[in-house]
C-alpha cells in the first residue's frame, strides 16, 4: 500500500518552518544578536560605574546563576562531581602527555572563568614527607614570630592567638628551611594550574593558615584585587574592571592536614564568579543571607588542594571540633600583569637555595620540576624596567627576566656568587 499522500497546506506549512529554521540559523551563524546588542552600546552611553551609596543588585539574578548544574560531560578528565564541584584525581595525569596537559588547563579554565568558578585536586601532594617538613618549617617560624609578638599575632578575620597565620610563608619557608622549599616548590602542578589561568611570567605568595578547634567563620566575600578594598573604593573602578579583576589572581589552598566538614573546610559558592556586580553585592546582607543559605564545603585530605576564582563567594568555615587544628598552606597566584598582595624578594631565596637547584640541575635538567621551582621562586616578568640601561634582548622585545637570568645560570654552570652579582646587577640597572 502505498504512503498516504501529504496535504498542500501541510507541504506549505513544513517549507515554511524549514525557511523559517534557514534563517534562524543564518542569524545566529552571523551572531546579529551580538552585533546588534554592541550597536545598541555603541550609541547609549551609560554609568561607567556601580553606585557606592544603596545601590541594589538583583538578588533572583544571582540565585538564577548559581542554581546551574555542572555536567559531567563537560569535564571528561574529572573523576567525579560532587555539590556542583570537578575533582580531579592528580594520580591520573600523565604529565609527560604534552596534549593530555593542555587539555586538562582548557578544562580548569574553563572552571573558573565559565563554569563553577572551583575545582579540587586530590593527591596533590602525595609524598606526607614533603608536607612535613612544609610543617616543621612552619612550626618554628609560628613559634618564634609568637614569642616576638608577646603572643598577640594572629589573622586578619579573627582575635590575636586565636588562630595562627604566617604571612609571606613563601618567603619564609625558603628562609627557614631551603631544602623543604625546594621539595614543595618542585611540585609541577603548581606550573600547570597557575598558567591554566594566568599565563606564562605569573607569582606565587603564600599564607599559612591555622584555625584551631573553636575557630569562628568568616563572613562571605570575594578577594583580591576588589575584594581587598572598601565599597566606596571598589566603586570608583570602572565596571570592566571588576571583571578583570578576577583575572588578575589564582586563589587556593593546600591542605596541611586533614579536613574533615566539622573542621570548617572553605565555604563556597559554585557559579558566583560570574555575577557581574558582584564585588559590591557580597557587602549586601541579603546576599549573604543566600550564601549562608546555599554554599557548599568538600571535605580534604592532608596533601590535596583546592583552586578558585578570586570572585568566588567563599568564606572559611567554623571548626566546630576538640581536637583538629585545621592547616592549609593558602595560595594566591598573581598574573604577570597585577600587583602581588605580597612582596617576594629573589635574591636572598636564591643565595638560600641556589645549591640545591644546582645538584637538581646536575641530577635532572631542566625537568618540569625545576622549571616549576625556578618559576615559583623567580620574576618571570621583566617589566617594570629602565630600557635606557637594560634594553630588549637582540631579536626580541623585551630584556631577560629573573627566570631567564637562573636559567642561563643553571646551564652554564655558575656558581653562587656570580648568580647574586647577576640578579643584583640588573635590579640596579632596572631602577628609575
Amino acid at each position: 500500500m502505498p504512503p498516504p499522500a501529504i496535504r498542500p497546506g501541510v507541504t506549505t506549512a513544513l517549507a515554511a518552518f524549514a525557511s523559517l529554521a534557514a534563517v534562524v540559523g543564518t542569524i545566529h551563524y552571523l551572531e546579529l544578536p551580538s552585533l546588534l546588542a554592541q550597536r545598541k552600546k555603541a550609541r547609549k552611553v551609560e554609568k561607567r560605574c556601580y553606585d557606592a551609596t544603596d545601590e541594589k543588585y538583583s538578588l533572583a539574578s544571582f540565585a538564577t546563576l548559581t542554581s546551574q548544574l555542572t555536567l559531567p560531560s563537560t569535564y571528561p578528565l574529572a573523576t567525579d562531581i560532587q555539590k556542583n564541584v570537578p575533582i580531579y584525581d592528580c594520580l591520573d595525569f600523565d604529565l609527560t602527555d604534552s596534549k593530555r596537559v593542555e587539555a586538562l588547563r582548557d578544562e580548569l579554565f574553563h572552571i573558573l572563568y565559565d563554569g563553577p568558578g572551583v575545582y579540587v585536586l586530590k593527591n596533590f601532594f602525595t609524598d606526607m614527607a614533603v608536607l612535613d617538613g612544609a610543617n616543621a618549617a612552619f612550626a618554628s617560624i609560628i613559634k618564634t614570630e609568637l614569642e616576638a609578638s608577646d603572643g598577640a599575632k594572629g589573622d586578619h578575620f579573627a582575635p590575636a592567638s586565636a588562630n595562627s597565620r604566617i604571612w609571606n610563608s613563601f618567603s619564609k619557608h625558603c628562609l627557614q628551611d631551603p631544602a623543604s622549599f625546594v621539595k614543595y616548590y618542585s611540585n609541577p602542578l603548581f606550573r600547570i594550574v597557575s598558567e591554566a589561568y594566568l599565563g606564562p611570567a605569573y607569582r606565587i605568595t603564600t599564607q599559612l593558615n591555622v584555625v584551631k578547634p573553636g575557630g569562628k567563620p568568616q563572613v562571605c566575600h570575594r578577594d583580591y584585587h576588589l575584594g581587598f578594598q572598601t565599597k566606596e573604593d571598589v566603586a570608583r573602578w570602572p565596571k570592566p574592571m571588576h571583571d578583570a579583576s578576577r583575572l588578575l589572581t589564582l586563589q587556593g589552598a593546600v591542605a596541611h592536614s586533614d579536613m574533615p566538614l566539622e573542621s570548617g573546610p572553605t565555604r563556597l559558592l559554585p557559579y558566583s564568579q560570574g555575577f557581574d556586580a558582584g564585588f559590591m553585592a557580597y557587602r549586601q546582607e541579603e546576599f549573604n543571607e543566600y550564601f549562608l543559605q546555599n554554599y557548599i564545603a568538600l571535605p580534604l585530605k592532608k596533601g590535596d588542594a583546592v583552586f578558585f576564582s578570586p570572585a568566588l563567594f567563599h568564606a572559611a568555615g567554623e571548626n566546630k571540633t576538640s581536637d583538629v587544628e585545621r592547616s592549609a598552606n593558602l595560595i594566591q597566584v598573581s598574573s604577570a600583569f597585577g600587583k602581588t598582595m605580597e612582596n617576594v624578594d629573589s635574591v636572598p631565596l636564591v643565595e638560600k637555595s641556589w645549591g640545591l637547584l644546582a645538584e637538581k640541575y646536575a641530577r635532572e635538567g631542566m625537568s618540569s620540576e625545576l622549571d616549576s621551582l625556578v618559576g615559583a621562586i623567580a620574576e618571570g616578568y621583566p617589566f617594570p624596567t629602565n630600557l635606557d640601561r637594560r634594553p630588549p634582548a637582540p631579536g626580541g622585545m623585551a630584556p631577560e627576566s629573573e627566570q631567564d637570568i637562573l636559567k642561563r645560570a643553571l646551564s652554564e654552570g655558575w656558581q653562587k656568587v656570580k648568580v647574586l652579582d647577576e640578579l643584583t646587577a640588573m635590579r640596579k640597572a632596572g631602577a628609575a
